[in-house]
């Protein structure tokens, strides 16, 4: 279990503009988030106390803690009754109502992200790979395997299998700094439609433990994605395997209305 930071008192925060239209208490709130996710308030580091921030807004109490409650909701605090207030360690996240590579989710909320290449190999298609795309088993494909960096730190590791023809041009293409989503529809002109995934929950193996940076038995969310281009033609086949501690799949679904019984 990982224990707070008791941190010296940080610095006072400079006090809100009343001038803006917004409440108070959302001021203080974005104000705190600002600082949480540009990383002066660093993971597990205690946060200034009630009576503090009351004293930097010049604010009620239950203006403060109504910023607080609002940024626990959204998990980026937690208190530890007795101790204070700290940083909770920031989970990334990627909408599933949208097809689209990791670097670009990532980069719309503002993290940095690197891939470190581990393999690009030509090997024969097993039947799962080879059913899959669409090809007669023991074909020849590209199998990529790379870890995906979030903010410097390892978040999952992507095992993807591609026909050998795109493989080959993929095994030219800047790997480490680009989206293969992006590298197909660029630089190869094959525009993407839809995919199907499949989500579990898995415990990490020796292997996958090392490359990710965590305990062999942690928590992994394993997705199995097939990518069609907008014809309807199989081209990306992978495996994904996030970090459970690190990563969150998030999803808006509406009911649909139901007949008057």
């Amino acid at each position: 279990m990982v224990r707070p930071k008791m941190t010296p008192k940080p610095q006072k925060i400079a006090p809100v503009l009343r001038l803006s239209p917004q409440p108070m208490y959302a001021q203080i709130k974005e104000e705190l988030r600002r600082r949480i996710l540009e990383g002066t308030y660093q993971p597990h580091q205690q946060l200034p106390s009630e009576s503090e921030l009351i004293e930097a807004f010049n604010v009620s109490r239950i203006t403060v803690r109504q910023a607080l409650g609002d940024l626990q909701s959204e998990s980026l605090i937690f208190k530890i009754h007795g101790k204070g207030t700290f940083v909770s360690k920031p989970k990334a996240f990627q909408e599933l109502g949208q097809l689209e590579g990791f670097g670009e989710a990532m980069g719309r909320h503002g993290h940095e992200t690197y891939n470190r290449l581990i393999s690009v190999r030509t090997q024969k298609a097993t039947r799962q790979v080879a059913e899959r795309l669409g090809l007669a088993t023991g074909s020849a494909v590209t199998e990529i395997r790379r870890v995906r960096l979030l903010n410097r730190e390892p978040i999952s590791l992507d095992v993807s299998y591609f026909e050998k023809s795109i493989g080959e041009q993929l095994k030219r293409a800047d790997l480490a700094q680009r989206d293969i989503f992006s590298i197909l529809e660029n630089q190869m002109a094959l525009p993407l439609g839809q995919a199907e995934l499949r989500i579990e929950a898995i415990l990490a193996d020796e292997s996958l433990a090392e490359l990710l940076k965590v305990e062999e038995g942690s928590p992994v969310l394993k997705m199995e994605r097939l990518t069609f281009t907008q014809d309807g033609r199989p081209v990306d086949y992978e495996f994904l395997y996030y970090r459970g501690d690190a990563f969150q799949y998030r999803l808006r679904i509406d009911r649909q209305s139901q007949p008057q019984s």
